[in-house]
């Protein structure tokens, strides 16, 4: 792969989109560390003991505010249904694919600096149409996951009031609160509260563990189960979800002072979220029993959900606003994409901004509406989109990469093999998991909450 990459990184072909209004004084984009550390004497005292003053304008941070949020409050249903073996098999599993499928994106990325998005990247794989194809599908799983996070927001509220007020008011309210905190251009000003993202579910998740542990009949945790091939597969989709932060790598790394420390961030940010996936299904399963409601916080008590609840609006709120942020960002990069614009401090540059992100909420907004069944509207997600941006077009980034190489060597003979399995594995997911999820919907329209209804969803 590095002779492809010295051969793609040629200093004629376009470079980094922020590039150009950095020159002129204008907003500077590139400013992120894989994970800020600075040091700073203290007089009289040797280097030894001088003090760190971390600041958490990082990417590690900000992938893992992004990724870890919604996806691992669905895991220990996902358990529930799969049983304890084959749920930390699957879990384990694609941990470990798309692990390296995001290593294959910073590749790409440092092969075509010119990459901000999935977008991007899909214009040098198929040429005009695949931007566009592409493009749109990124922009509508942002704004689907968007709305995710506005339903999450909305549980909350019903949960945390007992229902004080109408369902779509909570939407609303939730939505506004996002879209005032997207209103900033620079991802490096967003990372400031991944800290508090991140420290939020996590918090919730633990109090959530405990409180389950103690309170919890030892209810029966099967080993393996035998689901249904429709029940199987939703709740395999909850585990691709969990994983599908991928669309917003290139983005970070766009971002980042140095490129080429993307992949440090990306061990620590799947080493977290594996790890944390894993012990968050496997006890609140276990605990809870074959019962466990999604999201996971309801499992608990009355009064220890509304705590819980309470703590992870951090990164309800938050986890949305970094997406609606990349999101946003897609589309801005696209409308001022060489020119002196998208740096500007001018009403026009700003106020695109606002209208972009406005817009999308509003659309997000509308979809927690129509889709009001929490893990149904994750497994939408997972299927239409997640399964291409996290497994299928990485497939394909490798073997653009390595073009004319796939069978030079027994390493790159596996290579190839694993990656064409990456793009088939995406088409079984896409089909399989959109007729699972039409299915589900199609059950659960007749039991469940209904679509832009009052009523409770807690």
């Amino acid at each position: 792969m590095e002779k492809n990459l010295e051969k793609a990184m040629d200093p004629e072909k376009p470079q980094d989109p922020f590039a150009a209004g950095e020159e002129v004084g204008g907003i500077r984009y590139r400013s992120m560390k894989w994970w800020y550390v600075h040091s700073r004497g203290v007089r009289g005292n040797s280097m030894q003991s001088s003090q760190l003053i971390v600041a958490f304008r990082n990417c590690a941070i900000l992938m893992i505010a992004q990724s870890v949020s919604l996806g691992v409050l669905s895991l220990p249903s996902s358990m529930a249904v799969l049983g304890l073996v084959p749920g930390c098999i699957i879990i384990i599993g694609i941990g470990a694919l798309t692990t390296y499928t995001g290593y294959v994106v910073g590749q790409f990325k440092l092969a075509y600096p010119q990459v901000h998005n999935m977008a991007d990247a899909s214009e040098i794989l198929f040429g005009a149409w695949g931007r566009e194809i592409f493009g749109v599908a990124q922009i509508l799983c942002f704004i689907f996951l968007m709305g995710a996070h506005i339903l999450t927001f909305s549980i909350m509220m019903n949960t945390l009031t007992n229902h004080g007020a109408c369902t779509i008011i909570f939407c609303v309210v939730g939505a506004v609160l996002c879209f005032v905190l997207t209103l900033s251009r620079r991802l490096e000003e967003v990372s400031y509260l991944g800290i508090i993202s991140s420290l939020s579910i996590f918090t919730a998740v633990m109090i959530t563990m405990i409180a389950i542990g103690i309170d919890a009949p030892d209810p029966t945790a099967y080993a393996i189960t035998h689901p249904s091939l429709i029940n199987g597969f939703s709740a395999t989709l909850n585990i691709v979800l969990a994983y599908s932060g991928h669309m917003s790598f290139f983005s970070f790394q766009s971002e980042l002072a140095d490129p080429s420390d993307y992949p440090k961030a990306l061990i620590v940010f799947q080493a977290t979220d594996t790890s944390l996936y894993l012990v968050t299904a496997l006890v609140i399963y276990r605990y809870a029993g074959p019962n466990v409601l999604s999201p996971a916080l309801l499992s608990a008590s009355e009064v220890v959900s509304k705590v819980a609840f309470g703590i992870s609006i951090g990164t309800i709120v938050i986890a949305g606003v970094v997406i609606c942020h990349v999101g946003a960002k897609c589309i801005y990069v696209r409308l001022f994409r060489g020119t002196h614009k998208m740096n500007e401090r001018s009403f026009r540059s700003y106020g695109t901004w606002v209208l972009i992100t406005f817009i999308m909420w509003v659309i997000a907004w509308l979809i927690a509406n129509a889709i009001p069944v929490f893990n149904d509207l994750l497994n939408m997600i997972a299927a239409a989109f997640c399964s291409w941006f996290s497994f299928g077009l990485e497939g394909l980034f490798w073997l653009k990469l390595n073009r004319g190489r796939y069978f030079e060597n027994k390493r790159k003979m596996a290579l190839t093999a694993l990656n064409v399995f990456l793009v088939a594995l995406a088409c079984l997911i896409c089909g399989m998991g959109l007729w699972a999820t039409g299915t589900s919907i199609r059950i659960n329209a007749q039991t469940a909450h209904k679509s832009f209804s009052c009523a409770s969803n807690a």
